[in-house]
């Protein structure tokens, strides 16, 4: 006779991804418990805590973590929104660094569960295209972890030193693939202007335009 083989039952209800225990022990720094905060500051009282005594980092012990996956898609999607860009205005968003894979995962499952279709996919520097469904024809949002002046010499690679600007190569891709580049988001921005922007180029054409930056956190507000 074999042993009968079961599922393991899902635990007591969590809010925004946080279980039980962490619920009963993860609290703010006003001493309010973290299950009981707002969804965008949780995701903040965790970014802070990432923070704390780096000047950079690529976030992965948030976007990693089942509170942050849980919940920093529709954080993303809902400043988006409040930026004016629904999901209804664009059809894929892009990763422009490894960092930021996991945010795609997430806005593609967040979206799903709002009953929106949302594509999503990964620059390939080796062989300049992209990793994922066709982007031809589409409206895309091209999305970092932390996108600032810091992670500019932090994540610096051939496109950084070839051209000094991280966002060239990927312009050059995404065009070169049919799409249309409606804005460029973070989760972390560092950008102090009232409506922030991005310069970018197409190494190509050396075609330079300023793209919208929808900046979810600014630095500042973590520090």
């Amino acid at each position: 006779m074999t042993e009968e083989k079961s599922f393991r039952k899902t635990g007591t209800a969590s809010v925004a991804g946080v279980d039980a225990k962490d619920a009963e022990t993860a609290k703010a720094p006003d001493g309010t418990p973290f299950a009981l905060l707002d969804p965008r500051d949780q995701l903040k009282q965790l970014l802070k805590a990432e923070l704390d005594g780096r000047p950079f980092c690529e976030l992965s012990n948030v976007t990693f973590d089942h509170r942050g996956a849980a919940i920093v898609g529709h954080i993303l999607l809902d400043t988006l929104e409040e930026q004016g860009y629904s999901v209804d205005d664009f059809d894929a968003v892009g990763a422009l660094t490894a960092a930021a894979v996991p945010l795609v995962e997430a806005m593609i499952l967040a979206a799903a569960s709002r009953g929106e279709d949302l594509n999503g996919f990964v620059m390939d520097f080796v062989y300049p295209s992209i990793k994922g469904p066709s982007i031809k024809g589409k409206r895309v949002v091209l999305l970092d972890s932390w996108l600032s002046e810091k992670s500019y010499v932090q994540t610096s690679s051939l496109v950084t030193l070839r051209n000094g600007n991280e966002l060239s190569l990927d312009f050059g891709i995404v065009e070169h693939e049919g799409a249309e580049v409606v804005a460029i988001a973070s989760l972390i921005g560092g950008v102090d202007m009232d409506k922030p922007t991005v310069k970018v180029v197409n190494p190509v054409s050396d075609e330079t335009r300023e793209l919208p930056f929808v900046e979810a956190y600014h630095e500042s507000e973590l520090r």
